[in-house]
């Protein structure tokens, strides 16, 4: 089922979105103010259960948390199930895959030191921005951590945690991700 009606509650969110969109359940979208959320055009997002048979665990979640964080997802983009959570950065080239279950999480969510943990300072929560290129393919149930940046055509197999810059053309497999071949 297209969830097209959520597309109201969208720009009351004051997401951008272009022409095409298809929704198929209705994801979960958390806009900080003053952050920005872009999706471009013809974009597809899954977040039912019976929208892609891989067997997703929830629906597409959509987070900026603060309020200069941006999250922009290119033309032709594929989404099954992912959360894709930024406090800093992240953007999608265009024509990527992004297979079921996928996180993709710009920071560490909590201080990385106990006293500063115990103390809940936000200001120390480690983030840097995610870039993954045009054309790349992410298998379900990868992880895809703060500062990754992937080239153009790479692929991301089933499962792998990532995390570093890798060339385009690359296929990343295992945890931690590990570049075992260059794509022509």
């Amino acid at each position: 089922m297209n969830s097209n009606y959520y597309k109201v509650i969208m720009k009351l969110l004051k997401i951008k979105y272009g022409s095409g969109l298809q929704l198929y359940g209705c994801p979960i979208i958390f806009n900080k103010r003053g952050a920005t959320i872009s999706i471009g055009r013809n974009v597809t997002i899954n977040s039912s259960f019976l929208s892609n048979l891989v067997g997703l665990y929830s629906r597409t979640i959509l987070i900026t948390r603060t309020s200069e964080a941006k999250i922009k997802i290119g033309d032709n983009v594929g989404i099954s199930g992912a959360t894709i959570y930024a406090r800093s950065s992240i953007i999608i080239g265009e024509n990527t895959m992004i297979g079921g279950n996928t996180k993709i999480l710009d920071n560490d969510f909590h201080p990385i030191e106990i006293e500063d943990r115990n103390a809940d300072i936000k200001e120390k929560i480690g983030t840097r921005p995610i870039v993954i290129g045009k054309n790349c393919f992410i298998g379900c149930n990868a992880l895809i951590l703060k500062g990754t940046e992937l080239g153009d055509g790479c692929v991301v197999g089933a499962g792998a945690v990532i995390s570093g810059k890798f060339p385009s053309n690359s296929v990343i497999v295992g945890n931690p991700g590990k570049v075992i071949k260059l794509l022509n």
